[in-house]
């Protein structure tokens, strides 16, 4: 493994942790009667973006922060994989996991601009991390081994 793909596993792998970070602590939240850090009135609304329906996984009462839980722990797991192995499976598994994330995003960003006229400013900050990831992905796609060098 070279210096630059350890670099970008190490930022895959910051990244991650930061996700994660993010989503337990608005998991814990919403759990709890911690209060939410984070404005509530105006365009930058987190308690009128979480507390909305969108803010749940379908008609439960699972916050949607549990999937980015989820999705980041994955992230970290791939990234880790990456730095055992070298494989091109890892890579475009990351990368299709990545582009996953960020469709995913897009959804959420129409849902907190059009239906809710809200912006969480926490949510930003993981759709941030999630585009970074795919970002990353693909520049270390990109950077690939070629397959023939080792035949």
């Amino acid at each position: 493994m070279n210096s630059g793909d350890r670099l970008l596993l190490l930022f895959l792998t910051a990244t991650g942790i930061a996700g994660l970070g993010i989503a337990l602590y608005l998991t814990v939240v919403h759990y709890s009667t911690l209060p939410l850090a984070c404005s509530s009135s105006g365009i930058v609304d987190c308690e009128r973006v979480l507390s909305s329906p969108y803010g749940m996984i379908g008609a439960t009462s699972v916050p949607t922060s549990v999937a980015g839980i989820v999705w980041f722990v994955v992230s970290i797991g791939i990234t880790a994989a990456g730095f055992r192995s070298n494989a091109l499976a890892w890579r475009l598994l990351h990368l299709i996991w990545a582009g996953f994330g960020l469709a995913t995003v897009l959804y959420l960003v129409y849902v907190e601009i059009d239906r809710l006229g809200a912006i969480c400013a926490w949510c930003t900050v993981v759709h941030l991390l999630v585009l970074a990831t795919l970002l990353a992905a693909l520049y270390r796609w990109q950077l690939r081994p070629r397959e023939r060098s080792r035949q």
